[in-house]
């Protein structure tokens, strides 16, 4: 088994999977760790749930792999302007959850691969940060559409199986670190619900801080109140607390034995 062992593991195989009762709510962590694939994935996947852990001390980190040049319909768009605007709209929408650094790789939109290279720049990112819990997207999602999500979700589950061994990217520097949960939203088996309510509001400021992406993203177009937005995410989000008999909530499928 890579990595240290952990205290009543019989087999380093768990070879049959648990449905068990759904958890609920983790103890506030330090330091956390958010990795999305474009500017507004956090927000959409773990927004709630972050806020209301910044809110009570912990330390947050955002991490975006790609540039997000793709994110727009008009055909006419300069790139490298959307780029700088999208990063200015992460920022804004970080500091809006509760700050933290934000981080961006800048692979080109669209075009993400699971390879060496972004590994070892996550695994570079996971060891400086040491999170208590890293949140990305599930890569196991059935049916899913858009490559980088699934391919954002794989360099994180790889990563964190290299960050946690010395014996990978040593050349990397600072300490191998294995964190104590993984949260992997829009989760194909949610078995884990954060409880959002009274942190929506924020979930919504720093959505909407993503001004370039209200039309292709949210639906809004110029006469349409933000009202609407609001409300569809609240469906959501009260469909994802039902899960775990709360009003409101961020599901997610949570990893432990890490």
């Amino acid at each position: 088994m890579s990595g240290p062992g952990r205290p009543g593991r019989v087999t380093p195989v768990n070879d049959l999977p648990a449905h068990g009762a759904i958890s609920l709510n983790l103890s506030t962590p330090a330091r956390v760790l958010a990795i999305g694939a474009h500017p507004d994935d956090i927000e959409f996947g773990c927004g709630g749930t972050l806020a209301k852990w910044a809110a009570v001390g912990a330390v947050l980190h955002h991490l975006v792999l790609t540039d997000g040049a793709k994110g727009t319909w008009d055909p006419d768009r300069e790139q490298a302007g959307l780029i700088a605007e999208r990063q200015a709209e992460q920022r804004r929408a970080a500091a809006l959850l509760g700050g933290g650094d934000v981080t961006f790789l800048g692979y080109p939109d669209g075009e993400l691969q699971n390879g060496e290279a972004v590994r070892r720049e996550v695994v570079r990112v996971m060891r400086l940060v040491q999170a208590d819990v890293v949140l990305t997207h599930d890569p196991w999602r059935r049916y899913r559409l858009h490559p980088d999500h699934r391919h954002a979700g794989f360099i994180v589950t790889d990563a964190l199986v290299a960050a946690r061994d010395p014996h990978f990217f040593p050349d990397v520097g600072a300490a191998p670190h294995r964190p104590n949960d993984l949260l992997l939203w829009e989760a194909d088996e949610p078995n884990h619900v954060e409880d959002v309510e009274g942190v929506v509001a924020t979930k919504v400021a720093a959505l909407l801080a993503h001004r370039s992406q209200l039309e292709s993203t949210m639906g809004l177009g110029d006469d349409d109140p933000v009202d609407a937005f609001e409300s569809r995410l609240r469906g959501q989000l009260s469909a994802h607390g039902a899960l775990a008999g709360l009003a409101l909530g961020e599901s997610f499928h949570r990893m432990s034995e890490l």
